[in-house]
């Protein structure tokens, strides 16, 4: 490795990073995105985009996002490379660390390509000192799927105050099925996965008073569900139900009433996403007409 130049990159280098070819298999290549425009539309810092270099040429390469306002990168995005142990070597030396999302196309596990390509990144990743978080089934829904019918048995109302807002994160964390939630409160405690996700609404740019507490009619809480838009398009940002409303389908009536919302404010589609694990609400997303579109593999 001692021949090996690792540096980030000067504002007007950024077409250095496309001098090594992106994978069309695998990762935002794979599904249309290329660097160079999602530079264009300032997405990268120069001092997040970073490269290993052998005898001038780029063997490794390394991209964080991070939000316009963010201090620290919030992911590891793109990553390739035509070297392992450079790249190896890039991730360990660079000072940045995000969680790496590693997209990939439905049914990625039966096409060899595109698994080989996907496993030779987790293992450069993975040597780096990357933990493998899980997968993520990713949804896009658009008007040609047609609204969710609204099962009307709920009221939803906005709630103000956070205080509020974390004692019902609290309460939906309880028996949740989502590694990040259970990972954070083995960690750290209830109470910081409940601030994390607030952290997390919080940081979008879409207005606060978007997000809805779900009531019965008896005025019994059922959970929470936030529309939202992050810094590209709109997404369910949140779907939750407190333990003892669980088992009476309201995942799909928050799910249909987030939908409903947001296509009322003009999205010409709306993104979401969960564990593969978590096989209720995988469930609950296909049965509100919203198809699979990627898959994800968190690395953190």
């Amino acid at each position: 490795m001692n021949d090996l130049l690792i540096r980030h990159l000067a504002e007007d280098e950024l077409h250095l990073f496309d001098s090594m070819p992106a994978s069309t298999l695998v990762g935002f290549g794979a599904f249309g995105d290329t660097f160079a425009g999602m530079a264009a539309r300032g997405e990268y810092r120069p001092e997040w985009v970073w490269v290993a270099l052998r005898e001038g040429t780029v063997v490794a390469r390394a991209a964080w996002w991070g939000g316009p306002d963010d201090k620290q990168p919030a992911s590891l995005d793109w990553f390739d490379f035509t070297d392992a142990g450079a790249a190896t070597e890039l991730l360990r030396t660079v000072p940045l660390r995000a969680q790496y999302m590693l997209k990939l196309p439905p049914g990625w596990r039966e096409d060899p390509a595109v698994r080989a390509e996907a496993e030779v990144r987790i293992a450069a990743a993975s040597a780096a000192g990357y933990v493998e978080q899980g997968e993520r089934n990713h949804y896009r829904w658009t008007p040609d799927c047609g609204l969710p019918p609204r099962q009307d048995r709920l009221t939803f109302t906005p709630e103000p105050d956070d205080a509020v807002i974390l004692e019902v994160f609290r309460r939906v964390h309880l028996g949740s099925l989502d590694t990040q939630v259970l990972r954070t409160v083995e960690e750290s405690g209830i109470d910081a996965a409940a601030q994390e996700q607030l952290d997390y609404l919080r940081w979008m740019p879409s207005p606060r008073s978007w997000w809805r507490l779900a009531h019965t009619s008896d005025g019994e809480l059922v959970g929470l569900v936030a529309p939202c838009r992050n810094y590209a398009a709109p997404l369910i940002g949140y779907v939750g139900v407190v333990p003892e409303q669980r088992g009476h389908g309201y995942a799909y009536d928050l799910l249909a009433e987030a939908t409903h919302f947001l296509a009322a404010e003009g999205a010409e589609a709306v993104t979401a996403g969960t564990d593969r694990s978590n096989i209720p609400m995988a469930e609950t997303f296909l049965r509100a007409g919203y198809p699979v579109t990627q898959h994800r593999i968190d690395l953190v």
